[in-house]
């Protein structure tokens, strides 16, 4: 057995090693096994009582050195017009060591207060300063901030924010405005304590201009919704400490020709894959699939700064303008990004299907992979369309074409599974270089979209049946059948449209599949996919299987994007615990916790969804403000008893039509039908229905449209004997009352007549 160290080994290793210092490393490094663990836990706890070690959660470190990754103060200017700084935590005696900022050029300019993240170097000598520190990032994330309307004063000006349910001013001093406007939006942070009047004081820092404004548009969602959009600096500090993982104990994948393909404008890519015909005589027609996925549990591992910002986080939240992501750049878009040319840790899956498609074999494995080239959808498209690129073109018959052959014979199976297979094109706002909406175009749906979507697919079913046959806990993804309301209500729109949706049979997505293919062409086409998304239930993460309506799958698990949703990284530490590759897996404590987790990250995502669903609202409201009086065609999205809202042709955007601004008579709302009917020209208005509308108000601060109703199915509108400013006649809604109120009187009384025999 290795001689035991002494303690001065240890704090030698501890001094040259500042990024290894948790009792694991420290055992490593020493080679210490077995019960002589307990004695380094002995000497470590005597090293901490001494004073030569302080203990942060499960690691150790000399307290008179600094770690080479740190948050530091900048210090008011010397004489000599050093830069200095000074650590923002410092547990040795007396005071911290000097530190001297070394400016590059080009970096922003510094000032006394300022918080930053710099990267530390000990310098050696009885010099004036004990390190030099490079600066990595400026941050300062102490400070409250709010966002919000200025609105000015006599003393300066109040802040409203615009966070909902927020309706506490905030007081800004006459020297604190930044020269901000009446009305203008503004980034402002806290200053001092509370007013006398209890309200919170304030400095703005940015005049973001307009309300309305491209650049305050997302900005807006991210605080409206709570979405934590800044990192605290002991994750940036964690994440900028973070090495590329080595290659020990995984399998080198780097032979393998793995691509991946991406959008064009992608900045991080976290799955890469490949494909070949089986060469196994007894799957002939069969095909294996490489599928591998940036192994981001080893870096975010359980119990640190990152774990707990990413589960805060939930996932990555997108917006036209920017994203707000799970994980920092150093890790989203260098480390776990599987970049071309770079060895990148994986967790892989081998997949093989058979000639009718079907998953019969799996394996797992912790690797290291080398991308081969890092392309965008269009131009993999294009290749295999026959016309390749020069980065395509060396790939075309030995990559790109086994890909598509494997994906063309999944789909058989597919086809067979019948997921539910709705057609909503999805619109993409496009954005100048200021920010503003150009246009609003359909994204592009190319084979190479689905090809990417189907092996996701097929390895997320693989983790998920894999973590079962290992009576692993998981998160899985859960889709639950519709409620059969909300099916008959879909029947109900089908018949009004001509079509047929069976009843008294089990739900299946095959039924629904055959309603659209029914839709399919017409002019109902939109409308019944729309309902029928409407029927559908909302999807979660749950510890229990529960099974994948949506995707007709018995079990399904999210493995594919662990860079951008927290639920992938439950999974890939359950199959690490599974297959036993480390110590970063599942911990007893994430277990036990696995159903709040699984209730706060589905919340994280709804909250992501309806940030980026009102901010592509706001900014088709900004899109269309400037053509105000416009008339647009579209057709009936929804019925309420208020009015009805209508959905553009080609922008897709969505706007109220109130039922005051309708024809001149009373209408009749049938919430089962979604339907509004008048009275007196029998104008019926129903979901689907092909309207023209003149655009009559856009507020981008909110998102909201306000239309007016020309057409109906290519008919002006009728007109009823209603005056709606007279006041002359019993006619519309009075009419309708008096009816409703005669005909319950003649109910009474014939209640009573009844109660009387």
């Amino acid at each position: 057995m290795k001689k035991f160290p002494s303690k001065d080994e240890i704090l030698k290793w501890i001094s040259e090693n500042p990024t290894q210092t948790s009792k694991r490393d420290i055992a490593r490094a020493f080679a210490i096994k077995g019960a002589a663990r307990i004695d380094l836990k002995r000497i470590l706890k005597e090293l901490e009582a001494e004073g030569h070690l302080e203990k942060r959660r499960k690691s150790f470190r000399d307290p008179e050195s600094l770690p080479p990754v740190s948050v530091l103060v900048v210090n008011p200017p010397t004489p000599d017009d050093d830069l200095t700084a000074r650590p923002i935590d410092w547990h040795g005696e007396g005071e911290p060591p000097r530190i001297v900022v070394v400016e590059r050029e080009g970096q922003p300019a510094l000032g006394e207060g300022d918080r930053i993240l710099a990267r530390l170097r000990r310098l050696e000598g009885d010099g004036e300063f004990g390190y030099e520190a490079r600066l990595i990032r400026h941050i300062d994330s102490t400070k409250r901030k709010v966002l919000g309307i200025f609105r000015q004063t006599a003393e300066g000006g109040r802040i409203l924010p615009i966070e909902k349910g927020s309706d506490r001013e905030w007081l800004v001093p006459a020297r604190e405005t930044g020269d901000a406007r009446d009305g203008e939006l503004v980034e402002a942070e806290q200053i001092g304590p509370r007013s006398r009047m209890g309200l919170p004081v304030a400095r703005v820092v940015e005049r973001l201009g307009d309300p309305t404004a491209p650049k305050a548009i997302s900005l807006i969602a991210i605080h409206e919704h709570g979405i934590p959009d800044e990192f605290p600096p002991e994750v940036l500090v964690e994440a900028e400490r973070a090495k590329p993982a080595p290659l020990d104990g995984r399998e080198d994948l780097r032979d393998l020709p793995l691509i991946t393909i991406d959008p064009s404008d992608a900045r991080d890519h976290d799955d890469a894959c490949y494909a070949e015909p089986d060469t196994d005589p007894e799957n002939r027609g069969g095909h294996v699939i490489w599928v591998a996925i940036a192994d981001v549990a080893w870096y975010v591992r359980p119990g640190t700064a990152l774990d707990r910002e990413a589960y805060r986080r939930g996932n990555s939240t997108y917006f036209p303008d920017r994203v707000v992501p799970m994980l920092p750049d150093r890790l989203s878009g260098d480390l776990c990004s599987l970049h071309e040319d770079v060895d990148r840790p994986v967790i892989a899956v081998r997949m093989v299907i058979d000639s009718k498609g079907e998953l019969i074999a799996h394996r797992f494995t912790r690797a290291m992979m080398r991308s081969r080239a890092s392309l965008h959808y269009g131009e993999v498209q294009a290749a295999v369309d026959g016309k390749p690129n020069a980065r395509t073109a060396p790939l075309l018959e030995t990559v790109l074409k086994p890909l598509y052959a494997a994906w063309h014979t999944a789909l058989k199976a597919r086809e067979k599974r019948a997921p539910l297979d709705l057609d909503l094109p999805e619109r993409k706002i496009v954005l100048d270089e200021k920010g503003r909406v150009v246009s609003v175009d359909f994204r592009e749906r190319l084979d190479a979209h689905k090809l990417i979507e189907e092996f996701m697919i097929l390895a997320n079913v693989a983790a998920a049946e894999d973590l079962k046959k290992h009576k692993s806990p998981l998160l899985y993804r859960v889709h639950e059948e519709p409620a059969p309301e909300k099916i008959d209500a879909l029947r109900e729109i089908a018949q009004e449209s001509g079509f047929t949706l069976g009843k008294g049979q089990v739900m299946h997505t095959r039924h629904l599949n055959r309603l659209l293919a029914q839709a399919e062409g017409t002019e109902h086409d939109e409308l019944i996919n729309i309902a029928t998304l409407r029927s559908m239930t909302q999807a979660y993460y749950h510890p229990e299987n529960f099974g994948h309506f949506g995707l007709a799958l018995r079990s399904y698990a999210h493995f594919t994007s662990p860079i951008r949703r927290y639920a992938d990284l439950i999974v890939h530490r359950a199959l690490i615990s599974a297959h036993k590759w480390g110590k970063d897996g599942l911990t007893p404590e994430i277990i036990e916790r696995l159903p709040e987790i699984a209730e706060h990250i589905s919340m994280t995502e709804r909250r992501s969804m309806a940030a980026e669903r009102d901010t592509t609202d706001r900014y088709l409201a900004a899109y269309l403000a400037e053509r105000t009086g416009s008339e647009f065609t579209g057709r009936i999205a929804g019925v309420t008893r208020f009015g009805i809202f209508v959905k553009l042709d080609g922008t897709g955007a969505d706007g109220l039509v109130p039922i005051r601004s309708i024809g001149r008579e009373y209408f009749r709302f049938d919430p089962e039908e979604q339907s509004l009917t008048g009275e007196e020209t029998g104008l019926r208005l129903t979901l689907g229905t092909p309207v023209t509308v003149r655009l009559v108000e856009a507020v981008p601060l909110t998102g909201g449209l306000m239309f007016e109703l020309l057409e109906v199915d290519g008919k002006p509108l009728p007109k009823g004997r209603r005056s709606s400013r007279s006041g002359k006649g019993k006619t519309g809604r009075k009419a309708a009352r008096g009816k409703a109120k005669s005909t319950g009187i003649r109910k009474k009384a014939s209640r009573k007549r009844s109660q009387g025999k």
